[in-house]
């Protein structure tokens, strides 16, 4: 009997180690996701025309159909980024990818604007969740050094094309197909990159734990999107109406109780001692401002291209690829200027070129010519972004401690993310209130110049603010 027992022991193998997948491989999942949450912030953009005719939106309620992913995808990115922390990087990379792949479904079968901004919503929260565990994956998954170096310049590159290539493929889908596959395309993706990660993908925590700053989240997230609705009111009600000072009113509360509960929370979303330093504050106050003019861009330009000029969906998202691959050639450029002018030189100069695009742009006519009309301006305001956006950054995480760098950059993405949301709530409402219900080319245009004007004038008091406030020198360390 003994013997019997034994005999199983002496002949069991040790347990098979499950060997660690190849590198390019994880850097090519975590890449992949990155992909679709940039891609969703600009592939619609091209479809918003389609979208009003099929579900009867109004021409004003089309913001929301950005806005609704943007101010969700702030308002709970750095929640995400906490939350990768605590839970597992693999884990919430495949509970946000789940997230957005359904919402993008929900998304597509949507019969109602409502049902369409809800599903979007869900996408900018699925994005929030999944996007920061997509970088910590990457640098997890490479060892330090010149290796890390090149896959984290694959993830820039890759969050870069998502941008660029949003008119396009948004373009070429609602040409070719209807506007729903512009989400609908996500599933199958969506579908393929959670097959792989749960195969493939590794766990990974951070050493520090912490609780989740849930109520700092809900307040900020949710007093974003009533500020912006209160703004949106102002075109139908004035703004003396109860209709839009009440939720204004409301907005502002919720802001003040998410710097209240910031206050006093043991691990804050956005720690308010950082703010007393001067980098950070400065750098995070400029990108908020240029975010507000700079993120409203392709959406005009698209609603321009198509409502006025005649062009078709695929044609809107041709047209802007040159200004795409601007962003990219002056995100590349940004570094080395940055040697010679210093970095907070080289933001106002950045900023300044922008701002000239935008005066461009604001001369449109209703019978512009392309080159005049939409690339020339579009370059200008493109190349003066990937400029400014660098030595923002630096100037951002310089001011911050080696433990606080992750919080520092993912707070300068929420602060340009949230001034996109709120400058797209007012230039739109703007624009909307001169055009006063009229779609003829003319109104349409005048409509849309006076929100680029407005937008120049923001760029201008960001150059301000670089020029008087930003620190001459990045510090070290």
């Amino acid at each position: 009997m003994t013997v019997m027992l034994e005999a199983p022991d002496a002949t069991r193998r040790p347990p098979r180690v499950r060997s660690a997948p190849p590198a390019w491989l994880v850097v090519a999942l975590a890449c992949a996701g990155q992909f679709l949450v940039v891609l969703d912030v600009s592939v619609v953009n091209v479809a918003l025309p389609s979208v009003r005719a099929d579900l009867g939106m109004s021409e004003s309620g089309l913001q929301w159909v950005v806005n609704a992913y943007a101010i969700a995808f702030a308002g709970f990115m750095l929640l995400g980024g906490r939350a990768g922390d605590l839970y597992g990087r693999k884990r919430m990379f495949l509970v946000g990818l789940g997230l957005f792949t359904v919402a993008s479904l929900a998304g597509g079968l949507a019969q109602q604007g409502g049902e369409l901004l809800s599903a979007r919503a869900v996408q900018g929260l699925g994005a929030a969740v999944l996007a920061p565990a997509t970088l910590t994956i990457v640098t997890s998954a490479v060892p330090e050094g010149p290796a890390r170096a090149r896959a984290i310049a694959t993830w820039t590159a890759v969050g870069a094309g998502g941008g660029a290539a949003g008119g396009f493929f948004g373009g070429l889908l609602v040409d070719t197909l209807s506007w729903r596959w512009v989400l609908l395309i996500n599933v199958p993706v969506g579908a393929v990159v959670l097959l792989g990660s749960l195969l493939w993908l590794t766990e990974s925590r951070g050493g520090v734990r912490r609780r989740l700053d849930l109520p700092g989240a809900l307040l900020v997230t949710a007093g974003l999107a009533v500020l912006a609705y209160g703004i949106s009111q102002t075109e139908a009600e004035g703004w003396t109406a109860a209709a839009t000072l009440v939720p204004l009113a409301l907005g502002s509360l919720l802001i003040c109780g998410f710097l209240l509960v910031e206050a006093r929370t043991a691990a804050p979303l956005m720690p308010l001692g950082l703010l007393r330093v001067r980098a950070v504050a400065s750098a995070n106050a400029a990108m908020f401002l240029s975010g507000g003019a700079l993120f409203c861009t392709w959406y005009f330009i698209t609603l321009y291209a198509q409502n006025v000029l005649g062009y078709t969906p695929l044609q809107a998202g041709l047209s802007m690829l040159p200004s795409s691959l601007a962003i990219v050639l002056g995100s590349k450029l940004a570094p080395r200027l940055m040697h010679r002018l210093g970095a907070r030189r080289v933001a106002a100069l950045g900023t300044l070129v922008s701002l000239a695009g935008y005066g461009w742009q604001s001369t449109m006519t209703a019978d512009g010519a392309y080159v005049t009309s939409i690339m020339g301006p579009g370059i200008l305001m493109m190349l003066g972004a990937g400029l400014a956006s660098t030595p923002l950054a630096s100037l951002a995480t310089s001011g911050a401690t080696p433990g606080e760098a992750g919080l520092v950059s993912g707070l300068v993405n929420t602060s340009r993310t949230m001034g996109g949301s709120l400058g797209l709530a007012v230039l739109s409402t703007l624009a909307a209130a001169r055009t006063a219900g009229a779609d003829s080319p003319q109104a349409l245009t005048e409509g849309y110049a006076l929100a680029f004007r407005a937008g120049t004038g923001v760029l201008a008091l960001a150059v301000v603010l670089m020029l008087v406030w930003l620190p001459r020198k990045v510090a070290a360390g």
